[in-house]
């Protein structure tokens, strides 16, 4: 190309349309963190492990802003306490900075690891519309070893829900009789509106056989069985993004503009407490996920 000859239109179109698929690509990333779809530290070895992706093209400013409760100030008070400097991208770290910021972000937002002693009671839950049924459903179609738990609930059936087979569909005069005799392992509100729980005489029969039961529940039933059965194996499900669980809610169709919208700040408050479990699986994939949650109540 001659010298001052602008490229063609063609090239200047696809680069722009480039540098704007690699903004949005970031600002996705960003909101992951945000959100706690994913961790600060994932993030991190995702831009180290590809510094030319979108983790890695990601300004270390930007990237310690998407951390919850980091504002500018922090951040700068941070960057200058690990001598990295605020134009750096996390791709582009030297290996002195990338152990500084790794450890800095271990000591503040420790990642949990399994616990020993976990028993053969495997708990699964995450947020709203992360997929946690159609996971426990391709469990049961595929691992017929693991006994899965039908819960009770006074929400009426969805279309092609069956009574008994998906869940036990009671009243709530039924369900506080269940509350009353101690029928249930667990139980809970769930988005202040029906209240599900978990039979307790299946569960309590399945391992005292020696075998294996998975509770498909929501994040407060899985706090209650935590308390009841401290052994018990947690796994927290994951969408692969924000934006795909968003796209996934919207997509059901099954709540309104005002229950959707509920439900997405729930699930917000039920992200923030993946720590407190012993594995994550990142549902992407149906099988995929399935089969990590079962060797995850293998181990």
């Amino acid at each position: 190309m001659a010298e001052g000859q602008r490229p063609p239109e063609v090239d200047r179109v696809a680069a722009s349309r480039r540098a704007v698929a690699a903004r949005r690509a970031r600002a996705a990333l960003k909101r992951d963190v945000a959100m706690r779809v994913i961790s600060p530290q994932e993030l991190l070895r995702r831009a180290l492990a590809d510094p030319e992706s979108a983790a890695g093209a990601m300004r270390v400013t930007d990237f310690l802003t998407a951390i919850p409760a980091i504002g500018e100030g922090k951040r700068d008070r941070i960057l200058a306490q690990l001598a990295i400097s605020p134009v750096k991208r996390l791709g582009g770290l030297g290996a002195r900075q990338r152990r500084a910021l790794a450890g800095f972000l271990d000591e503040r937002w420790p990642e949990p690891g399994p616990r020993s002693g976990r028993s053969r009671l495997v708990v699964l839950a995450g947020p709203t519309a992360v997929g946690k049924g159609t996971v426990a459903a391709e469990i049961k179609a595929n691992y017929p070893d693991i006994h899965l738990s039908v819960s009770a609930t006074t929400r009426p059936p969805r279309p092609g829900e069956v009574d008994g087979e998906h869940y036990y569909f009671v009243d709530d005069a039924e369900f506080d009789r269940l509350i009353a005799t101690d029928a249930l392992l667990e139980h809970a509100t769930v988005h202040n509106k029906y209240r599900y729980g978990t039979p307790r005489e299946p569960i309590d029969r399945v391992l005292g056989e020696g075998g294996t039961a998975l509770l498909e529940i929501d994040l407060q039933g899985a706090r209650q069985v935590r308390r009841a059965e401290p052994s018990a194996t947690l796994v927290f499900l994951l969408p692969p993004s924000w934006d795909e669980l968003v796209h996934r809610l919207i997509g059901r169709g099954t709540e309104d503009a005002e229950e959707r919208a509920r439900r997405l700040r729930t699930a917000r408050a039920e992200l923030a407490a993946q720590h407190e479990f012993d594995y994550r699986v990142v549902n992407e994939d149906v099988a995929t996920a399935a089969r990590d949650v079962v060797a995850a109540a293998a181990r």
